[in-house]
């Protein structure tokens, strides 16, 4: 025999009662007769509720009932035939009048006692039971209504009472007994006490009626039907990629059910656990899929953890004085005096050296547990061996659970890198010596985050999501996001990462969205959907949005976003940037950023400041991290000038191949932007402080390779006709190097702690000789590379090239 428990959506609406009725029928095949036991309709219970304290502050409550009866009568009439409907409905009128004239008495005395409210509340599981069984008989003639009131019996703890199980046990035999050919629909969450006055089974009290009812009959198995597939990893609402559990042991669905996990309630699985009953967690809307089993012997799992739960909604108190110290029976007089008045301590950590505790409660028995303790210890807060205690609001819960993380090291440290890495302060913890779970108390604003963050990090099989903000539009960007694009699948398949693009900004729209932007009409969503651009709202609305893994990516060049990087460094948001400005500009505004970002633990990624994608920012940094000394770098960092000496040979003239170089987009609209060579100091300048300088600005030395005459030249075109003029300054330079049989090459050298830009001839043994088309090349000489140095050769420029630079750096966060 099994019991059949289905919550307040299953007898919610017409559709999900159509549902539960065919689980019932397919639950009854080979003339087996379950036990159904019945929630209240959805929010019945909330209205119920409503209605019983708008009474007792004399306030009307007539719209409410109305709802209420409303909703049942409209179920009857779209599930019962017309013949069928008036008994159902008058016994439902009965029950309905009852209601209003307790309403009334509530509302005449002004006053609502636990008691009245639990009689309030019982109306809600007798009516949806009594619909539910009537319809019931239209396929199954014996089913049959039960009040469960008549066989729960209980304590007068009123709003929770205590199940008195031996006499309990003995109704609940002796009537299965007397009706062992009926089908049986039974009221969830009331019981009653000796006197025969009604009382409720408190926080999930339906499934606790399955289990005392499942427990008193030995059933084979206990099935709660909800509206999910079983117990999940994670709150589905909070995360996405949360997924279902086949199986738990008890104590896992306990530790995770107490800490939040609402599909079940603690108190459920006790009768069950002690007579090894499986309970399992099924979907009324799929009733296909398998759910979660809680069993006895649970298998072994793969699987760290078993899941992640929460309590949105806590409050800690904290005690602390020299009084508590060796104080024995300090923390008992404590407790004793908590739970006295009902107050329920969610969760305790204590200093080892006695000196301060901290509690958790709920935030309504906050205010009157710092009152409680005032008053039992006034004597020694009087004396100064106490502090005043102090509450701490707007906190939450987040608590990862399983049997696993006691033979598995490192689960704290995972826990607290996820926790940390995404900027989540944690204000208490506590750890029970069974190993089954770690609590840490945060607040309330960073639990969704916290709680993603740390999915992330224990379901390492589950894609790892990123969230990007992209600032800028042009090449670089639309090029990035047409390489993301491609390359998502990849990415899941092979590298375990999800890339969602969460906002994206340029000078003119912006755009954010908490469900993500698909790249497929990016550019359409930008301009139909997109606000007008303003740079501080955009980066304090990604800074709200408060997710996990978040990457702020700067694809302009311009100066405006560089002053907000400290800010995003703060928020434990990583930046990825092909702007040089932020790193080339003072050392101290260089240093502050590299500081915050280590401080925070996020990364600045920044590989395409210098050379584009080439992996020249990394190699540095691998070198030195790996402890190799590097004596001397030489680089030609500019695509620009590598292509125009390059191309500069033969008959052609150096105007001739500038111009060539503007016409195929190699140069800015004024090339001596590029010839000046301060993009190409730039780059150098950020080497040089990579490498372990100081340096500032001034501090690299720039050789002029062009005449001042072409240096001050008012426009574009005075300057090439001032290149045409000096025409013979520049075959001098190119039949020097011939005759040598070298070639010209502008290039940066870093050595002894001296930084220069020179325009130089070198030969056919030196690395830089062969460089050909707008390449760039930079040679690392070091203790390990000193005979032959170490040198990257490649494309430096073009929006390819540059967006691949930036897509390694984005997936490259967080690895390390």
């Amino acid at each position: 025999m099994k019991i059949l428990k289905f919550g307040g959506t299953s007898v919610g609406s017409v559709a999900s009662i159509k549902a539960l009725l065919d689980i019932v029928a397919q639950a009854c095949k080979n003339d087996e007769k379950p036990i159904v036991v019945l929630s209240a309709m959805s929010g019945v219970t909330n209205l119920l509720t409503a209605m019983a304290e708008k009474a007792a502050l004399g306030q009307a409550y007539d719209e409410e009932l109305k709802a209420i009866e409303q909703r049942h009568f409209e179920s009857v009439r779209a599930l019962l035939p017309a013949a069928a409907q008036n008994p159902v409905l008058t016994k439902l009128k009965i029950c309905f009048n009852e209601l209003e004239e307790l309403l009334q008495a509530i509302y005449n005395l002004q006053e609502l006692s636990l008691q009245a409210k639990d009689l309030v509340l019982s109306y809600g599981e007798r009516c949806s039971t009594l619909m539910v069984s009537h319809m019931a008989k239209q396929k199954f003639p014996e089913a049959f209504f039960v009040d469960a009131s008549q066989l729960i019996k209980t304590d007068s703890n009123f709003g929770q009472a205590r199940v008195n199980n031996r006499l309990t046990d003995f109704l609940v035999k002796d009537f299965y007994e007397r009706h062992q050919d009926k089908l049986l629909f039974v009221t969830g969450f009331i019981a009653s006490n000796e006197a025969g006055r009604v009382t409720t089974l408190g926080r999930g009290g339906s499934d606790y009626t399955a289990a005392i009812l499942g427990a008193a009959l030995d059933a084979e198995e206990i099935q709660i039907w909800t509206d999910v597939n079983g117990m999940m990893t994670a709150d589905p609402r909070m995360v996405k990629k949360a997924f279902s559990l086949s199986e738990l042991s008890y104590i896992e669905a306990m530790e995770l059910s107490y800490f939040g996990a609402k599909v079940i309630y603690p108190p459920t699985m006790t009768p069950a656990f002690l007579k090894k009953i499986p309970i399992v967690i099924r979907n009324t809307f799929e009733p296909g899929f398998a759910g979660t089993y809680i069993r006895h012997g649970a298998k072994p799992s793969a699987l760290p953890i078993k899941g992640i739960s929460s309590i949105d909604e806590i409050s800690i108190i904290n005690l602390a004085g020299s009084g508590m110290v060796g104080k024995a029976g300090f923390s008992g007089r404590l407790f004793s005096l908590l739970s006295r008045e009902q107050i329920n301590v969610v969760l305790i950590t204590q200093s080892s050296s006695e000196h301060s505790i901290t509690f958790a409660v709920k935030p309504a028995d906050a205010v009157k547990a710092i009152q409680l303790i005032s008053k039992e210890f006034d004597l020694e807060l009087q004396a100064k061996k106490l502090d005043a205690p102090e509450v701490e609001n707007g906190l939450a819960v987040l608590a990862i659970v399983g049997e696993n993380m006691k033979r598995t090291p490192g689960i704290s440290g995972k826990l607290f890198h996820a926790l940390g890495r995404n900027g989540v302060n944690v204000h208490a913890i506590a750890q029970g010596s069974s190993e089954y779970n770690i609590s840490v108390i945060i607040a309330k604003a960073d639990l969704s985050k916290a709680v993603n963050a740390v999915h992330d990090a224990f379901y390492t099989s589950l894609n790892k999501t990123l969230h990007i903000f992209c600032l800028g539009t042009g090449n670089i960007g639309k090029t990035l996001f047409k390489q993301l694009q491609v390359q998502m699948p990849f990415l899941a398949e092979n590298n375990d990462l999800q890339v969602k693009v969460m906002g994206i900004s340029n000078t003119r729209k912006m755009l954010l969205s908490s469900q993500g932007i698909a790249l497929e009409n990016w550019e359409q969503s930008l301009n139909e959907q997109g606000e007008q651009a303003n740079l501080e709202d955009f980066v304090a609305q990604m800074k709200a949005m408060n997710l996990p893994n978040c990457v702020f990516v700067d694809n302009t060049a311009s100066p405006l976003p560089v002053p907000y990087y400290q800010g995003i460094f703060e928020s434990s948001i990583s930046v990825v940037t092909c702007n040089k400005i932020g790193n080339s500009s003072s050392f101290a505004q260089y240093q502050s950023f590299k500081n915050t970002a280590r401080k925070y633990g996020v990364d600045f990624y920044y590989e395409t400041n210098v050379g584009a994608g080439l992996p020249i920012i990394r190699t540095l940094k691998d070198l030195m991290t790996s402890g190799d000394k590097v004596a001397r770098i030489e680089a030609i960092l500019s695509g620009t000038i590598s292509y125009i000496f390059n191309h500069f040979k033969g008959d052609v003239a150096f105007h001739e191949v500038v111009k060539e170089a503007q016409e195929k987009g190699y140069t800015e609209p004024d090339p001596r932007d590029d010839l000046n060579g301060r993009d190409f100091m730039r780059k150098m300048l950020i080497l040089a402080r990579d490498a372990g300088y100081a340096f500032e600005e001034q501090d690299v030395k720039i050789e002029n390779m062009l005449p001042e005459a072409c240096l001050q030249a008012p426009t574009v075109a005075d300057f090439y006709a001032q290149l045409e003029a000096n025409a013979a300054y520049f075959e001098q330079l190119k039949e020097d190097a011939e005759q040598q049989r070298k070639v010209l090459r502008y290039i940066g050298k870093l050595e002894n702690g001296k930084a220069e830009i020179t325009l130089q001839m070198v030969d056919e043994n030196h690395p830089f000789f062969m460089l050909s088309g707008s390449d760039n090349i930079i040679s690392f000489t070091t203790d390990r590379y000193q005979e032959r140095p170490l040198v990257v050769k490649g494309p430096g420029a073009g929006a390819e090239v540059t967006a691949a630079g930036v897509f390694a750096d984005i997936i490259n966060v967080g690895t390390n």
